[in-house]
């Protein structure tokens, strides 16, 4: 493990306020100043800060809710040098994002360092919705289009599951699915006719986008992280059954 990041993990300080102490010559290694950020090392290597022993211990499990803007891919990193949602909050813990949005889609995005809890939001198994608001082309929607995208249509990769749908203008629709298909929202308006010409996510399980600016970030309380942990769970999928 890079040195930085050992100072990282152990709660010492962020990745990039670790490497400045490290390069001002505070950081020791088996008893040697040590200034390279990129040195390796692990919990045997005898690292002190200071004079004080530094080991690692196990990273505080946490949650933020992001509001992705368009633009955002929804990567930790990006070979294309795209700016990353993780960017968007700079943190010690390594984040990485639950599930992913579209780079021109915005809206709700959770990041955590939780394995456990991504997976179980994520897996289609467990069955968490999202609510989406999509603005859709072809005028306005008609109750045939409507009946199609709750009952399920016919993608190239299967039969979607029923979809919860409202129409909240004569463009705009919003959609709750518990899937998780590429392009989901957007093929399966293209299906019935509408293109989606701009689509938000607003809801995560039982979390809403609500208020948060394009870009801002917010830590879940504990509360909160509690209701997602019962959004998936294999209780909570039997009883929808």
């Amino acid at each position: 493990m890079r040195l930085a990041k050992f100072l990282a993990n152990s709660g010492i300080a962020s990745r990039r306020a670790a490497e400045e102490i490290i390069r001002a010559g505070r950081v020791t290694v088996a008893g040697q100043t040590v200034v390279d950020p990129a040195r390796d090392v692990d919990s045997s290597s005898g690292v002190a800060l200071d004079g004080r022993p530094v080991g690692v211990k196990a990273p505080e499990l946490v949650v933020y809710a992001v509001h992705k803007p368009a633009g955002v891919v929804s990567t930790a990193s990006d070979p294309q040098g795209r700016p990353t949602v993780v960017a968007l909050v700079e943190v010690p813990q390594r984040l990485y994002p639950v599930g992913r949005l579209d780079a021109d889609t915005t809206g709700l995005i959770l990041l955590t360092n939780d394995g456990e809890l991504a997976h179980r939001l994520t897996h289609p198994s467990f069955e968490v919705d999202k609510t989406y608001r999509a603005v859709v082309s072809g005028g306005p929607v008609g109750e045939a289009a409507l009946r199609s995208l709750r009952t399920g249509v016919q993608l190239e990769d299967g039969m979607t599951a029923p979809a919860r749908v409202r129409r909240v203008g004569t463009d705009t629709l919003e959609i709750t699915i518990h899937e998780g298909r590429k392009r989901q929202v957007k093929r399966m308006c293209e299906h019935v006719g509408h293109r989606v010409l701009s689509l938000q996510r607003i809801r995560f399980g039982p979390l809403r986008l609500g208020e948060l600016p394009p870009g801002a970030h917010r830590r879940l309380s504990a509360e909160e992280v509690s209701l997602l942990r019962a959004a998936g769970s294999a209780d909570r999928r039997s009883a929808r059954m």
